[in-house]
């Protein structure tokens, strides 16, 4: 049923699927989706809790690689990048469960996406700056300006492309958004003498 939720919002571009297309994707009765998620909230909690777990586990995997700081920062930037792309109903998902269903489900939000994401950064951040390759970067401004932006490439993208006549986000324009990313958000953060390192 996740499956099939998944699979009707990346084909319409859109989170406004029912539960009977739902039923009808994935085969199953449209009671039985109510009797296993409760209601279609319930079902797009699920659905965006499975998606973030896979990615959140990366993230600890990340943080015990033998590589620096830097090296994680970038891992972590085109990560982000790549799961909104593979998700690309995820930034809709978050926005209308924080902000437009029960306060519950933005609880839930919050518990299992939001906070283990800005605990990861903290920790990153902390260890860049132990060993000197990052300046002092608060960890929530950090999440603001990386997640800000990562998100607002595909949320704000149907309103760009009136305005400037862009495509859609294509596999290369990931890969170049990834690398603009890297240069502006290291840019921000790396000491001079991290910064001369990096520049060769």
């Amino acid at each position: 049923m996740l499956v099939a939720a998944s699979e009707l919002m990346i084909e319409r571009h859109s989170i406004e699927i029912s539960l009977s297309d739902i039923a009808q994707k994935s085969g199953a009765n449209a009671a039985l989706v109510k009797y296993h998620f409760g209601n279609k909230d319930g079902l797009l909690l699920a659905l965006l809790e499975r998606n973030a777990a896979t990615e959140l586990s990366n993230l600890e995997y990340l943080l015990v690689q033998p590589i620096t700081p830097t090296a994680k920062l970038k891992l972590h930037i085109g990560g982000i990048i790549r799961a909104y792309y593979r998700f690309p109903y995820m930034n809709r998902l978050i926005h209308y469960l924080l902000h437009e269903t029960k306060p519950e489900c933005a609880d839930e939000v919050s518990k299992f996406f939001v906070a283990p994401l800005l605990d990861f950064h903290r920790r990153l951040l902390a260890d860049g700056v132990s060993r000197g390759e990052f300046r002092a970067t608060d960890p929530v401004l950090f999440y603001t300006s990386l997640i800000g932006a990562c998100d607002h490439l595909f949320f704000g993208r149907h309103a760009m492309s009136r305005a400037t006549g862009v495509g859609p986000v294509t596999d290369e324009v990931c890969r170049q958004y990834i690398k603009h990313m890297e240069t502006l958000i290291c840019g921000g953060i790396l000491t001079q003498a991290e910064e001369a390192v990096a520049a060769g």
